[in-house]
């Protein structure tokens, strides 16, 4: 936790020093990939889509992406992406079946 506590913080001050929260910097980031990448964040309250909208008009320079990358070498982040309980959700879904929905598939 504390290597990653570390990282988590020289984003925030990286995203301070950018006028952005840090979540629209990392939204700014993956924007900055290219023009065949696109974030597609999820949300499901429109104050957090708004935000998220925010980070559009984050720029980022090419040693400001430098840094930020050496941050989440993979060295530097510690631990599993997902915990073990969040792999399988999906079987815990309501999901109809595809037999129920409307549509030619």
């Amino acid at each position: 936790m504390d290597k990653n506590a570390l990282i988590f913080e020289r984003v925030s001050q990286m995203a301070a020093r950018k006028g952005c929260t840090a979540s629209q910097l990392a939204l700014a980031w993956v924007h900055h990939q290219g023009a065949d990448v696109c974030p597609i964040p999820g949300t499901t309250k429109i104050g957090n889509f708004n935000q998220n909208l925010g980070a559009l008009w984050v720029k980022l320079k090419p040693e400001e992406m430098a840094e930020l990358e050496s941050y989440a070498a993979m060295d530097n982040v510690q631990g599993d992406r997902y915990h073990n309980t969040f792999l399988n959700t999906w079987r815990d879904s309501e999901t109809p079946p595809l037999s129920s929905w409307k549509g030619n598939y």
